[in-house]
């Protein structure tokens, strides 16, 4: 029997890639997302349209499968966006609705594949998470809260549900090669004119364009690795630079940290 999948973010980068990826290894997947038609047309890929920012919507989009098949094996939030500027200049409301994709739309979704989980004792939980979630850069931080925050519920939710035999995954990408930079510069520039932070935003605005990056499919990789295991891990990395940044956030401190993201930020910018 197929598990069925339940995915958001599927019509771009680690969301698209992951629903072909499962498709093509003999999942049934529902891909979720607001551009439906930019979802893969392909063989085991039911696109079903969801407003993250919308409860309604996203009772819908669960019901809608609920019904249709009677259960979610898996469900894999991976939509996300960042909304860079300083915490001074990113007005309340953006930072709000960032919050609500990147957390509460996760949370709330959770809420309702669980009891069909609990009910079938299986279940798994895949979050994604970053590298971000983990540390912290100037410009970021809504970006980096929401992601601090969806590390701490996933590691709580775990702790709930794994007596009903639900496994909570945490995956924590690198540098990545999608459309997340470009939306993220876009952000950053629509709230910065007139900034007094004019040095800061011009430095990050160039690490928002990395030069090197790892594919979607890097990701995709581990996501599917993470749903054969018996029993996953509770957390994996991967893509650019995520080993080199974790490592370097576990051995130094706060300051000897920020002193050497300042040191790559300055190198980026002279570029």
């Amino acid at each position: 029997m197929k598990k069925i999948v339940f995915i958001t973010g599927a019509s771009s980068g680690i969301g698209k890639e992951t629903a072909v990826k499962l498709a093509e290894s003999g999942y049934k997947v529902y891909g979720a997302a607001r551009n439906i038609e930019m979802i893969p047309v392909l063989p085991g890929i039911d696109p079903i349209y969801i407003d993250l920012t919308n409860s309604d919507s996203i009772e819908e989009a669960i019901g809608t499968v609920l019904s249709k098949e009677g259960r979610i094996d898996i469900l894999i939030n991976d939509a996300g966006y960042g909304f860079y500027g300083t915490i001074e200049d990113v007005p309340l409301d953006k930072a709000r609705k960032e919050m609500e994709v990147n957390l509460f739309s996760i949370a709330h979704l959770c809420q309702l594949v669980l009891p069909r989980m609990r009910q079938n004792g299986f279940g798994r939980i895949i979050n994604i998470s970053s590298i971000a979630g983990k540390m912290a850069t100037p410009l970021g931080g809504w970006y980096h809260a929401s992601k601090y925050a969806l590390e701490g519920l996933s590691d709580t939710l775990r702790q709930e549900v794994e007596d009903f035999g639900i496994d909570v995954v945490i995956i924590e990408p690198g540098i990545i090669h999608t459309p997340w930079w470009e939306k993220a510069r876009r952000n950053l520039d629509s709230v910065s004119q007139g900034s007094d932070y004019t040095d800061k935003i011009q430095q990050w605005r160039t690490v928002l364009n990395p030069e090197k990056s790892s594919e979607p499919i890097v990701i995709a990789d581990v996501i599917l690795k993470a749903l054969e295991a018996d029993k996953p891990k509770t957390r994996y990395s991967a893509g650019e630079n995520s080993s080199l940044i974790l490592g370097a956030k576990k051995i130094l401190g706060d300051r000897t940290f920020d002193k050497a993201v300042d040191k790559m930020t300055e190198k980026e910018a002279e570029k």
